[in-house]
């Protein structure tokens, strides 16, 4: 992949690139009844789509929200919550990590998946048509992106449409060559669509990253770092380039994109490595050449030191998924 086809002067895109999962679960559960399920996953993001009926999300230490259809609710940081008919119901399934259901005394239940209770009604009458899905905790959810959001944004139907119905789930659910990547891609699709939709929806406050952009000093430093990250870039080097002195650019880039200017940079360089070790032609010393690191044991030291894992342990792991 060309570096350049992920630069972007739009900071909705720039946050947003890089959310790519790998082994994405997902269910869809038909229920009926009093239910509650207790999301212990970890999962660092997750989504929530509500096809029909209604339910109640309570985020940890949080109030209860109430979704209807057609809204999506994204939950963020890994704390559990718990989806229910009722915010009175106690929960009698609790999702684990990996998707496993167990009993509320933690009995494991066979054969079932999250939330994975209740019945359908053939004829759409009654009951609740719930898809939930849940990121790896390993990877496809960027640091940058988990700290702009809250435990729990709700985007109702009004403001941002699911892109993926229910006869297009189920498609896409069939077991078939191919599947986990549709699972993924649908994921990552929905997330996007959400996020979008949250971040410009309304009355929303736009935060500090969002004005970075157009702002007259950092607006152009994060244009240069985006359309060439491979460049030896040093804050001196920006400096020249902006215009300001060394402690002005580096406050208001802090100020404004939450982190300094080449911790920023370096952020960057590995969200795009990671794409391109999806590629499995892309040696270690390519892509640590196209981003820019020095060579390839100093790119898989900065790699894992970001993701928790080596670059080559990473690949492996989205191959196999």
């Amino acid at each position: 992949m060309d570096p350049s086809a992920l630069t972007s002067t739009d900071p909705l895109a720039d946050l947003l690139n890089g959310v790519r999962t790998s082994g994405a679960l997902f269910n869809l559960s038909a229920l009926t009844g009093d239910w509650a399920a207790r999301f212990e996953d970890g999962s660092p993001l997750a989504l929530a789509v509500l096809l029909h009926g209604s339910a109640w999300i309570t985020p940890q230490g949080g109030d209860p929200v109430r979704i209807g259809p057609g809204d999506v609710a994204v939950l963020s940081g890994g704390a559990p919550y718990v989806i229910a008919d009722d915010p009175a119901t106690e929960p009698n399934v609790m999702i684990r990590a990996g998707g496993r259901c167990t009993s509320a005394r933690g009995e494991e239940l066979v054969g079932a998946r999250a939330p994975g209770a209740g019945t359908w009604d053939a004829e759409g009458a009654a009951g609740t048509l719930l898809v939930s899905g849940m990121y790896g905790v390993d990877g496809g959810a960027p640091g940058r992106l988990l700290a702009a959001l809250p435990a729990l944004a709700v985007v109702e139907a009004s403001v941002g449409a699911c892109p993926v119905t229910r006869a297009t789930f189920e498609e896409i659910a069939r077991e078939q060559p191919g599947q986990q990547i549709l699972l993924d891609r649908a994921l990552d699709l929905m997330l996007i669509t959400a996020l979008r939709a949250w971040f410009t929806r309304p009355g929303a406050e736009v935060p500090a990253w969002y004005r970075a952009h157009s702002d007259p000093v950092v607006g152009p430093a994060l244009r240069m770092l985006r359309a060439d990250p491979a460049h030896p870039w040093t804050l001196p080097a920006l400096v020249a380039r902006t215009g300001v002195s060394r402690a002005s650019l580096a406050r208001r880039f802090t100020a404004l994109v939450g982190r300094p200017p080449m911790t920023y940079l370096r952020e960057r360089r590995l969200a795009l490595a990671a794409d391109l070790l999806r590629a499995p032609e892309a040696t270690l010393a390519m892509v640590a050449d196209r981003v820019g690191f020095a060579n390839a044991f100093a790119f898989s030291a900065a790699f894992k030191r970001e993701f928790g894992v080596s670059p080559s342990e990473y690949r492996t792991r989205v191959h196999e998924s």
